[in-house]
């Protein structure tokens, strides 16, 4: 039997590879957990960071900022509006590689996902699917 888990990762690794662009991990950082991307408007990129207790890598592209976090952190999470996620790091509409704006210390590249999801809840007026009333 298959599960969800790997279904997804096999529909994740059907994309073609034309006009992808993928974000960088800086030099020395390692990512054993693959990467995924999550992406708001700049102009909430600066409310979001005060949020969280750690930062891992931030990336920024004039229009949009970008947070690294371990593959499959969609996974039973359904991200606020207007927030982006890409599997596998890779922004496929974006016509530059856009700039680090933060290098976490250490090796490891990631933004912790349940704090980024929270404070994106909390900066798009959002409430967290899991707080929701569950109706009948």
């Amino acid at each position: 039997m298959v599960c969800l888990d790997t279904l997804i990762r096999l529909r994740r690794g059907q994309r073609t590879p034309e006009a992808l662009r993928r974000l960088a991990l800086p030099e020395g950082m390692t990512a054993p957990m693959g990467c995924d991307a999550v992406g708001v408007q700049a102009d909430l990129g600066p409310e979001v960071l005060p949020r969280l207790p750690r930062v891992g890598c931030v990336y920024a592209d004039g229009t949009r900022w970008w947070w690294l976090v371990p593959s499959d952190s969609d996974y039973a999470l359904k991200w606020p509006e207007p927030v982006r996620y890409t599997a596998g790091a890779v922004l496929p509409d974006t016509p530059a590689a856009p700039d680090l704006i933060h290098k976490p210390a250490g090796t490891i590249p990631y933004t912790p996902p349940i704090p980024l999801y929270l404070a994106l809840c909390r900066v798009t007026g959002t409430t967290p699917t899991w707080t929701r009333p569950i109706s009948a």
